[in-house]
């Protein structure tokens, strides 16, 4: 049984780490475009703010000040500017070293950021969204977004739109919400509500198209610090940050409202004979685009006794998981609308104990389910990063590098990372998914951010890596989408270990367009008729042209949300630069 603060028997935060974290957007007093300090969603533990990301943050607010004073506006407002975000990554270069592209005029001038910055016609596919956070302890309060009135008024709904009028929600209650203070408040910082979303996300952001995945994480009761294992799926709904149902029908939501296809929803993977039937229904009624498991995670049963708990689980075991993956097979009748329903993708990393295992993080199941089902997609989410390495701290596989130490196979080995672009970069059906990873290190160590970067370039190449933002917990996935953008691999670091250029097509791909080829995307043809296109086989070759967002997504440049985005630009919005997940106050 979990004991209380117990990092073995849950990912979540415990109570006695969540005792030195404050949420992201209360200790945020800058503000600045790209964050100063590690936040974590709630799977791990951030770290303190390092000595150089405190000289980041002094150097951004000496340059917000001093040119914002030149140019007659206030802090705040110059860091909601293309100003602000270059100050961002002047800022980190001066302290981390030259990694991103950016010039001195670009403080001044709007127009001077437009070689360095994200082309206007970027196709962005951020294939890790959650649109949920909370200010208690645990995932379990994260279902009041979908079920109570805070919800209903924070999007101008007289109603739960997700809920019809007098019936039980997958829990059995009415609609009700669980936090009965939060009932009707304002939008506030403290709010949960589904608008936020959509502005960080659609708004704020150049992303296109989304992917919105939830957790199938949590011990039972919810918000027990001695809480067990789940026993069943419906326990297990009941803990984790947003039910299969509920993800689905934000997904329609959102793409109702735009009248295109601007969000994707995952399923979610409960492996074992005995949670079928779960899997079956999610088939049945919400039509997932494609599937989110966590290894790590307590939700594969086993056996048939009602009692005993669900356990963690590998990607090749062929009694619990394999009768899964038939079951999803047999459904290839989804492909038809729901192209990427065969897409696995699979939590990897971010450990929450440095235990070397499959069921942890370690990437050695990954060959042969891969083999035996050439068929699936494998998309490893957050790359492996981190096992072995408590919270992801990075420091001490800095110092290996500074000291060169620690190499396998000729590179610097990240833990399990390396190891994963080692044993499976030559498999064809295995994808590279950077969510986390790459925000974590780009603003606390960009040297391992190199690496990590020019390893699964050389391992996987510029086809086989996709682009997760893990946001809103990061605030709005703009400033990702900056940084990798911008973002270059020293040329003496490439030369030594072999790494490929990371170059504007290459960005282009990991940003947007793998993901593009992963799930299908179709395009409309808008004034030629109205209907749905497959992408163009050869749209790669295409990528440097101006007609390549019409080949790519045709009508989604005059969709309601990119009309509405252009009114909201137009009329002066500024974003807010809020982070939502958590961050350490050593």
């Amino acid at each position: 049984m979990a004991t209380r603060g117990d990092r073995e028997e849950d990912i979540w935060l415990s109570d006695e780490q969540l005792a030195k974290l404050a949420r992201a957007d209360d200790a945020d007093r800058l503000h600045a475009p790209v964050p100063t300090r590690m936040v974590s969603n709630g799977e791990h533990m951030p770290i303190p703010q390092t000595a150089e990301q405190r000289q980041v943050e002094q150097r951004i607010e000496a340059l917000a000040d001093r040119v914002g004073t030149k140019l007659g506006i206030g802090r705040r407002r110059f860091l909601a500017t293309t100003g602000g975000m270059a100050a961002s990554f002047l800022a980190m270069n001066e302290v981390h070293g030259q990694f991103f592209s950016v010039d001195r005029a670009e403080l001044y001038e709007a127009d001077a950021a437009a070689p360095n910055a994200p082309p206007a016609d970027l196709f962005v596919f951020d294939d890790q969204l959650h649109m949920v956070r909370s200010s208690q302890n645990g995932p379990h309060v994260f279902l009041a977004f979908v079920q109570g009135p805070s919800a209903a008024s924070a999007s101008n709904f007289k109603k739960n739109p997700f809920q019809p009028e007098g019936q039980l929600d997958e829990l059995g209650r009415p609609w009700a919400v669980l936090d009965p203070k939060r009932a009707g408040v304002p939008i506030t910082s403290e709010s949960l509500h589904l608008s936020r979303f959509v502005q960080d996300v659609f708004f704020d952001s150049q992303v296109t198209v989304g992917l919105l995945s939830a957790a199938t994480l949590g011990v039972f009761p919810p918000g027990d610090p001695n809480g067990r294992p789940p026993v069943s799926t419906t326990e297990s709904q009941q803990v984790v940050n947003l039910t299969a149902r509920q993800t689905a029908a934000v997904r329609n939501f959102v793409n109702r409202i735009s009248g295109s296809q601007r969000l994707l929803a995952h399923g979610q993977l409960y492996p074992g004979v005995p949670n079928l039937e779960f899997m079956d229904r999610q088939i049945a009624e919400n039509h997932p685009d494609s599937w989110k498991g966590y290894n790590i995670a307590y939700a594969a049963k086993a056996d048939d006794d009602p009692a005993s708990p669900m356990r963690r689980w590998r990607l090749d075991d062929e009694k619990v998981v394999y009768p899964t993956y038939e079951l999803i097979t047999r459904h290839k009748e989804q492909l038809e609308r729901h192209p990427g329903f065969f897409n696995i993708c699979i939590h990897k990393g971010f450990s929450p104990s440095p235990v070397d295992t499959p069921e942890m993080g370690n990437p050695t199941d990954i060959p042969k389910a891969s083999r035996d089902w050439p068929h699936f997609n494998f998309i490893i989410y957050h790359a492996c990063w981190g096992g072995m390495v408590p919270f992801a701290w990075s420091k001490p596989v800095l110092d290996d590098i500074v000291a060169e130490r620690k190499y396998l196979e000729g590179v610097p080995n990240l833990p399990w990372l390396t190891q994963f672009g080692q044993t499976c970069g030559g498999l064809p059906n295995v994808v590279a998914e950077i969510g986390s990873t790459f925000a974590n290190n780009v603003v606390t160590w960009p040297t391992v951010c190199a690496h990590m970067l020019g390893q699964l370039l050389k391992y996987f190449g510029e086809d086989r890596i996709v682009f997760g933002s893990d946001c809103v917990f990061n605030g709005s996935p703009q400033w990702q989408i900056e940084a990798l953008w911008r973002f270059q691999i020293p040329e003496e670091m490439r030369r030594r270990f072999g790494y490929p250029e990371l170059t504007p097509t290459a960005k282009r791909k990991i940003l947007g367009l793998n993901s593009a080829r992963l799930y299908k995307m179709r395009g409309e043809a808008g004034s030629e008729g109205g209907v749905y296109r497959p992408l163009p086989r050869d749209y790669e070759n295409r990528i440097p042209t101006p007609l390549k967002s019409l080949l790519e997504y045709p009508g989604l440049p005059q969709d309601k949300l990119a009309l509405a985005r252009r009114e909201y630009l137009a009329a002066g919005a500024q974003p807010s630069h809020t982070r939502y997940g958590w961050v350490h106050m050593g």
